[in-house]
């Protein structure tokens, strides 16, 4: 049997599938289907400093091969989620993560402290397309990455990952730029800033007009873009967008990515985390592999 653990930023990972904030809330849906010890890890619904509503709906809205989502970060505030929700998933041996989006980079720092005793980790979301202020401006520029991995990175005790934009021109940079403002990791890509339009009422099919698509169609791009930043800093990558198969969380380890995300798939198959790591350890072992960490960035380039 081939060796899934993996430590990733000084945290110990029983296998390198985790599952992708906001698409698996705080697990208690999904644990009535399996064990989440099971998983490698939880990454929990975007977390905010105080309560969210989040967007007037329609707030969802399907696309081919994939969806729109326009959520806007519903969330019962990062200090409900510690009374009420972590009591829950510290009775499973996972590695919890907790992801954060902020108005300002006080907000950040603020969370940081609130969770740096709960969880094993911090996500710092600093790319949400679904809200019109907050973690997207901070995510668009290399100076907004810098000034909130610094501030979280000086009130945080667990290790900070960043969670970077697709929609930047030079994602490499914005990797640099997480690493060199002291982030333990970095995970992408977020989702694809996108738009679909109800022909029939020639209004746009989300009440927010725009949102992220997310699903197999921004696989590749994901790829892409794991390959790109990966191969510019030393730090380990969360790789994630569209993964659906076990064989996509290779291509997306050989590609530089160390954890990978699993999101959208959940939607449509409760089970698709534990298909992932099932799929992943039939690789290994077909293919003679001993230990999993054997894939990462070994793409061999024409």
């Amino acid at each position: 049997m081939s060796k899934l653990s993996v430590n990733f930023a000084g945290v110990e990972f029983k296998n390198p599938i985790v599952t992708a904030s906001g698409t698996f809330g705080f697990g208690r849906e999904y644990g009535q289907f399996y064990d989440l010890s099971k998983l490698g890890g939880i990454c929990v619904k975007g977390l905010t400093l105080l309560p969210r509503l989040g967007n007037k709906p329609p707030r969802i809205a399907e696309t081919t091969m994939g969806m729109l989502n326009s959520v806007g970060l519903q969330n019962p505030g990062v200090e409900s989620f510690v009374e009420k929700e972590m009591p829950f998933l510290r009775e499973h041996d996972v590695v919890v993560i907790a992801n954060i989006s902020g108005n300002t980079v006080d907000e950040y720092a603020h969370m940081a402290q609130i969770l740096s005793d709960t969880v094993d980790m911090i996500e710092v979301n600093v790319s949400c397309p679904n809200v019109k202020a907050g973690g997207m401006q901070f995510g668009t520029s290399a100076k907004g990455i810098e000034s909130v991995t610094q501030a979280v990175k000086k009130n945080a005790k667990v290790p900070v990952m960043l969670k970077l934009s697709p929609n930047v021109t030079d994602i490499a940079l914005m990797a640099q730029t997480a690493e060199a403002a002291g982030a333990d990791a970095i995970s992408l890509i977020n989702t694809l800033l996108a738009m679909r339009i109800d022909i029939s009422t020639r209004k746009p099919s989300l009440f927010n007009n725009v949102g992220g698509l997310s699903g197999p169609a921004i696989f590749p791009v994901a790829i892409r873009m794991v390959w790109q930043a990966a191969s510019q800093v030393r730090i380990p990558v969360l790789g994630m967008g569209g993964v659906m198969s076990g064989n996509d969380a290779v291509e997306m380890m050989l590609a530089g990515a160390s954890l990978v995300g699993v999101g959208t798939a959940c939607f449509d198959d409760p089970y698709a985390p534990i298909s992932v790591i099932s799929g992943l350890d039939k690789y290994l072992c077909d293919n003679d592999i001993d230990n999993v960490t054997e894939l990462v960035g070994k793409v061999e380039l024409n």
